[in-house]
Protein backbone atom coordinates (compact mmCIF):
# COMPACT_ATOMS: atom_id res chain seq x y z
CA UNK A 1 0.00 0.00 0.00
CA UNK A 2 3.01 2.04 0.89
CA UNK A 3 5.98 2.48 -1.36
CA UNK A 4 8.99 3.58 0.25
CA UNK A 5 12.88 4.21 -0.72
CA UNK A 6 15.48 5.42 0.84
CA UNK A 7 17.79 8.51 -0.51
CA UNK A 8 20.90 9.79 0.56
CA UNK A 9 21.26 12.75 -0.42
CA UNK A 10 23.74 14.44 2.19
CA UNK A 11 21.60 12.25 4.87
CA UNK A 12 18.61 9.89 4.14
CA UNK A 13 15.61 10.79 3.27
CA UNK A 14 12.45 8.70 3.24
CA UNK A 15 10.42 8.67 0.63
CA UNK A 16 6.72 7.34 0.59
CA UNK A 17 4.26 7.42 -2.02
CA UNK A 18 0.62 5.82 -1.03
CA UNK A 19 -0.44 4.28 -4.20
CA UNK A 20 -3.81 3.52 -3.58
CA UNK A 21 -4.31 7.17 -2.55
CA UNK A 22 -2.61 8.49 -5.26
CA UNK A 23 -4.25 6.41 -7.96
CA UNK A 24 -7.41 7.76 -6.65
CA UNK A 25 -6.53 11.34 -6.12
CA UNK A 26 -4.42 12.02 -9.30
CA UNK A 27 -6.75 10.99 -11.87
CA UNK A 28 -6.62 14.73 -13.13
CA UNK A 29 -2.81 15.11 -12.79
CA UNK A 30 -1.45 11.33 -14.58
CA UNK A 31 1.94 13.44 -15.10
CA UNK A 32 2.22 13.98 -11.40
CA UNK A 33 1.02 10.10 -10.29
CA UNK A 34 4.08 9.25 -12.98
CA UNK A 35 6.43 11.42 -11.76
CA UNK A 36 6.00 9.81 -8.18
CA UNK A 37 6.21 6.03 -9.75
CA UNK A 38 9.00 6.73 -11.73
CA UNK A 39 11.51 8.38 -8.85
CA UNK A 40 11.78 5.09 -6.97
CA UNK A 41 13.80 4.19 -9.68
CA UNK A 42 15.27 7.27 -11.79
CA UNK A 43 15.96 9.92 -8.66
CA UNK A 44 18.87 11.45 -10.30
CA UNK A 45 21.03 11.11 -6.91
CA UNK A 46 23.87 13.18 -8.15
CA UNK A 47 21.93 16.28 -8.40
CA UNK A 48 21.35 16.39 -4.76
CA UNK A 49 24.99 15.95 -3.72
CA UNK A 50 26.01 20.07 -4.53
CA UNK A 51 24.04 22.87 -4.86
CA UNK A 52 21.24 25.08 -3.04
CA UNK A 53 18.94 23.64 -1.07
CA UNK A 54 15.66 25.44 -0.72
CA UNK A 55 15.22 24.93 2.84
CA UNK A 56 18.73 27.09 3.27
CA UNK A 57 17.44 29.98 0.86
CA UNK A 58 17.43 33.18 2.27
CA UNK A 59 15.67 35.86 0.35
CA UNK A 60 11.76 36.86 0.02
CA UNK A 61 9.09 36.16 -2.43
CA UNK A 62 6.26 38.65 -3.40
CA UNK A 63 3.26 36.31 -1.83
CA UNK A 64 0.00 36.86 -0.21
CA UNK A 65 0.25 34.47 3.49
CA UNK A 66 -3.23 33.95 4.74
CA UNK A 67 -2.96 32.29 8.49
CA UNK A 68 -5.32 29.49 8.84
CA UNK A 69 -5.90 29.10 12.53
CA UNK A 70 -6.86 25.22 12.97
CA UNK A 71 -6.66 24.06 9.47
CA UNK A 72 -7.86 20.13 9.48
CA UNK A 73 -3.58 19.64 8.91
CA UNK A 74 -2.95 21.23 12.43
CA UNK A 75 -5.49 19.11 14.07
CA UNK A 76 -3.57 15.45 11.93
CA UNK A 77 -0.14 17.24 13.13
CA UNK A 78 -1.24 16.76 16.87
CA UNK A 79 -3.16 14.05 16.85
CA UNK A 80 0.67 11.95 14.70
CA UNK A 81 2.70 13.67 17.54
CA UNK A 82 1.04 12.13 20.03
CA UNK A 83 0.94 8.96 18.59
CA UNK A 84 4.60 9.23 19.01
CA UNK A 85 5.94 6.34 17.15
CA UNK A 86 9.16 7.71 15.39
CA UNK A 87 11.85 9.33 16.91
CA UNK A 88 11.33 12.70 15.05
CA UNK A 89 8.76 15.28 15.12
CA UNK A 90 9.15 15.48 11.74
CA UNK A 91 8.90 11.70 10.86
CA UNK A 92 5.52 10.99 12.95
CA UNK A 93 3.49 14.00 11.35
CA UNK A 94 4.36 12.90 7.81
CA UNK A 95 3.71 9.21 8.61
CA UNK A 96 0.78 10.16 10.56
CA UNK A 97 -0.55 11.66 7.53
CA UNK A 98 0.64 9.07 4.93
CA UNK A 99 -1.49 6.70 7.82
CA UNK A 100 -4.13 8.41 7.91
CA UNK A 101 -5.45 11.17 5.86
CA UNK A 102 -7.63 10.72 3.07
CA UNK A 103 -5.78 13.36 1.17
CA UNK A 104 -2.40 12.97 1.48
CA UNK A 105 -0.91 10.80 -0.79
CA UNK A 106 3.43 11.08 -0.66
CA UNK A 107 6.04 12.58 1.77
CA UNK A 108 9.88 13.34 1.59
CA UNK A 109 9.16 14.08 -2.25
CA UNK A 110 12.93 14.82 -3.67
CA UNK A 111 12.63 17.78 -6.70
CA UNK A 112 15.43 19.36 -8.50
CA UNK A 113 15.60 22.22 -10.92
CA UNK A 114 18.85 22.93 -13.55
CA UNK A 115 20.18 26.01 -14.09
CA UNK A 116 19.23 26.19 -18.36
CA UNK A 117 15.16 25.55 -16.76
CA UNK A 118 15.04 28.90 -15.32
CA UNK A 119 15.95 32.27 -16.80
CA UNK A 120 18.39 33.85 -13.78
CA UNK A 121 18.75 30.87 -12.18
CA UNK A 122 22.23 31.77 -11.32
CA UNK A 123 21.70 35.21 -9.79
CA UNK A 124 18.86 34.39 -8.22
CA UNK A 125 20.44 31.36 -6.23
CA UNK A 126 24.03 32.33 -6.53
CA UNK A 127 25.11 29.26 -8.10
CA UNK A 128 25.33 27.54 -10.88
CA UNK A 129 24.55 23.82 -9.32
CA UNK A 130 21.46 22.43 -9.74
CA UNK A 131 18.50 23.48 -6.65
CA UNK A 132 17.39 20.62 -4.65
CA UNK A 133 14.69 20.05 -2.06
CA UNK A 134 12.73 17.56 -0.50
CA UNK A 135 8.60 18.06 -0.03
CA UNK A 136 7.72 17.05 3.48
CA UNK A 137 4.25 16.37 2.72
CA UNK A 138 2.43 16.19 -0.64
CA UNK A 139 -2.01 16.72 -0.39
CA UNK A 140 -4.78 16.88 -3.11
CA UNK A 141 -7.05 19.00 -1.37
CA UNK A 142 -10.04 20.67 -3.69
CA UNK A 143 -8.83 19.44 -6.73
CA UNK A 144 -5.52 21.42 -6.49
CA UNK A 145 -2.31 19.93 -5.71
CA UNK A 146 -0.73 21.28 -2.26
CA UNK A 147 3.15 21.35 -0.60
CA UNK A 148 2.98 21.29 2.81
CA UNK A 149 5.86 22.11 5.06
CA UNK A 150 5.62 21.20 9.19
CA UNK A 151 7.43 24.05 10.88
CA UNK A 152 7.52 23.11 14.46
CA UNK A 153 6.99 26.99 15.17
CA UNK A 154 5.48 28.26 12.02
CA UNK A 155 4.35 31.58 13.44
CA UNK A 156 8.20 32.82 13.75
CA UNK A 157 9.20 31.29 10.37
CA UNK A 158 10.46 33.95 8.47
CA UNK A 159 11.95 32.21 4.98
CA UNK A 160 9.53 29.13 4.46
CA UNK A 161 7.39 30.68 2.17
CA UNK A 162 10.29 31.04 -0.04
CA UNK A 163 10.91 27.57 0.24
CA UNK A 164 7.76 26.07 -1.07
CA UNK A 165 7.57 29.09 -3.78
CA UNK A 166 10.62 27.17 -4.91
CA UNK A 167 9.54 23.71 -4.12
CA UNK A 168 5.74 24.50 -6.33
CA UNK A 169 8.52 26.09 -9.33
CA UNK A 170 10.29 22.28 -9.14
CA UNK A 171 7.34 20.46 -9.15
CA UNK A 172 5.51 21.90 -11.98
CA UNK A 173 8.73 21.85 -14.06
CA UNK A 174 8.91 18.26 -13.52
CA UNK A 175 5.73 17.56 -13.98
CA UNK A 176 4.43 20.10 -16.18
CA UNK A 177 1.34 20.50 -13.40
CA UNK A 178 0.30 24.22 -13.94
CA UNK A 179 1.30 26.69 -10.56
CA UNK A 180 -2.32 27.74 -10.92
CA UNK A 181 -3.48 24.04 -9.81
CA UNK A 182 -0.38 24.08 -6.90
CA UNK A 183 -0.90 25.76 -3.60
CA UNK A 184 1.44 25.92 -0.61
CA UNK A 185 1.36 25.93 3.22
CA UNK A 186 3.57 25.26 6.40
CA UNK A 187 1.88 24.51 9.53
CA UNK A 188 2.47 23.21 13.24
CA UNK A 189 -0.42 22.27 15.75
CA UNK A 190 -2.16 25.42 16.22
CA UNK A 191 -2.13 27.14 12.56
CA UNK A 192 -1.21 27.34 9.16
CA UNK A 193 -0.30 29.71 6.13
CA UNK A 194 -1.10 29.19 2.94
CA UNK A 195 -0.69 31.31 -0.58
CA UNK A 196 -0.65 30.77 -4.13
CA UNK A 197 2.79 30.42 -5.57
CA UNK A 198 4.12 32.94 -7.68
CA UNK A 199 6.92 32.65 -10.79
CA UNK A 200 10.48 33.11 -9.78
Amino acid sequence: MIQHAAFKHGWFYHYRLHIPKSQNLLLEYPELQEFLQAIFTSCPHEKFMQGPRSSKLRFSVDVELTELPGHEICDLAAASLQYGSYSTAHTNVEMGLLAADSKTISVEVPLWLDPEELEGFETLFESDQPLTGHVDILRVENGKVWIWDYKPDASREKWAATQLNTYATMLSKRTGVSLDNIMCGYFDEETSFVFKPVKL
